[in-house]
């Protein structure tokens, strides 16, 4: 049983309330906001098959960026859209995002007024935003979807519009997003299912119709459509992604500057090419595709899991948010990952020990930054129970995304073998 921390004052923010209704003053300021902010950027946003779709619907978007927003808002309006909105963006202007309508949740819990919330939403006849895999993508492909997800369109039965975002993850990418690059974007919002054909499927095969629309690959897009990426820092980051040497094959000794990425341990470099490929400067090319890449990383994730062979402890420096308006620093504490007990996190705070632990069912996938603005520029995850957020910062280097690896692998590996047991 997790022991909770000691604050003063234990007051929380209230995610089990229903949002408010769009106004249509704040659909107009959003529509003029998001304008602005894509002056100078080459976007284009095209709609398929939504000439006679009106509200209510469900809008479901891939995660690359905050533009991802500002784009979905020029394709909306004027229709009113409540947007899920992880409790992290409610930072010092939790009254904004009320006023506009957002649904607060906190990432990767069961919250169950959530569901109740997209109800109302669509009761009232308007549309609800989600980004189901509910981050930005690290890689600029498809993350984790939920199986969930197909239980809510289906009790819900109203139309579903898929938003694809090409190109954002290059313009900014979730590894280095203060940087950004000269990338036209291509957002395209297709009418997926209707409400007939929703009635007439099961959750299970809405699934596999979303998964199958969610496909996206940005270095593919790159390479598709000849985009030349020709900023010379176009690499720095790149290593927290691409963590694991596939040539001597250490673990968290990746590094990047300027267009190149290199393994301290052993030595070789990768220059990154202006058009998206990677190439060894010396000897074989594991990997010429950032993805391929990345997918081969969780492999061996996957394959240390099945071995017994994975763990992550650390100390770790914990800031909490149990409210919006501000951050906690509870000091130094103790970070557990394996697939036996899931997340284990133990500190003191004001004279009291608090212990939290998240069971492998519990997260199906873990919310990891980068380069956080909000407390500290460093990696970071966020282990969040149904009531409180604890960001945690591993003092060990470049650990964040194998864990975030492991979750899925895990939660799956768990899901599989309840299955198998009933």
């Amino acid at each position: 049983m997790d022991i909770e921390v000691n604050y003063r004052n234990k007051k929380r923010y209230n995610t089990a309330k229903f949002p408010k209704r769009q106004g249509l003053f704040w659909v107009w300021l959003i529509w003029v906001l998001s304008k602005i902010c894509l002056m100078g950027k080459k976007y284009k946003v095209e709609k398929i098959g939504m000439e006679n779709l009106k509200p209510p619907y469900m809008l479901l978007s891939n995660h690359m960026h905050f533009i991802d927003f500002e784009l979905v808002a020029m394709a909306t309006t004027p229709h009113r859209v409540n947007n899920v909105v992880n409790l992290d963006g409610y930072y010092r202007k939790a009254c904004l995002l009320e006023w506009i309508g957002a649904i607060a949740t906190r990432k990767f819990t069961m919250d169950l007024h959530l569901v109740k919330s997209i109800r109302h939403v669509l009761k009232k006849g308007d549309v609800l935003g989600m980004y189901p895999e509910a981050r930005y993508s690290p890689c600029g492909i498809t993350s984790y979807l939920p199986d969930s997800l197909g239980k809510m369109i289906y009790m819900n039965k109203v139309p579903v519009v898929v938003a694809i975002h090409r190109g954002n993850h290059l313009y900014a990418p979730f590894w280095n997003f203060r940087k950004k690059r000269k990338v036209p974007m291509h957002t395209t919002l297709q009418l997926l299912l209707t409400s007939e054909q929703i009635e007439g499927m099961t959750p299970a095969q809405i699934n596999k119709v979303i998964e199958k629309a969610f496909q996206y690959d940005d270095y593919q897009y790159q390479k598709d459509n000849g985009i030349l990426i020709k900023e010379p820092y176009r690499a720095e980051g790149l290593h927290k992604v691409l963590y694991q040497c596939p040539h001597c094959l250490t673990e968290s000794k990746m590094a990047s500057e300027g267009a190149e990425l290199f393994c301290t341990a052993c030595g070789k470099r990768w220059f990154w090419e202006e058009n998206g490929n990677l190439r060894a400067l010396e000897g074989e090319t594991e990997f010429s595709h950032i993805p391929d890449w990345f997918r081969w990383e969780r492999e061996q994730v996957e394959k240390q899991i099945a071995a017994g062979e994975y763990s992550f402890e650390d100390e770790v420096e914990v800031y909490s948010q149990p409210r919006a308006w501000g951050f906690v620093p509870l000091g130094k504490g103790k970070l557990r990952h394996d697939p036996e007990n899931g997340f284990v996190l133990e500190g003191h705070y004001r004279g009291k020990d608090y212990y939290i632990h998240r069971q492998p069912m519990q997260n199906n996938s873990l919310h990891v930054e980068y380069d956080w603005c909000f407390v500290k520029p460093y990696d970071c995850v966020d282990i969040s129970t149904e009531n409180d957020s604890f960001y945690c910062y591993p003092t060990k280097q470049n650990v964040i995304t194998k864990m975030a690896f492991a979750t899925e692998i895990i939660y799956q590996r768990t899901l599989e073998a309840k299955k198998a047991a009933r």
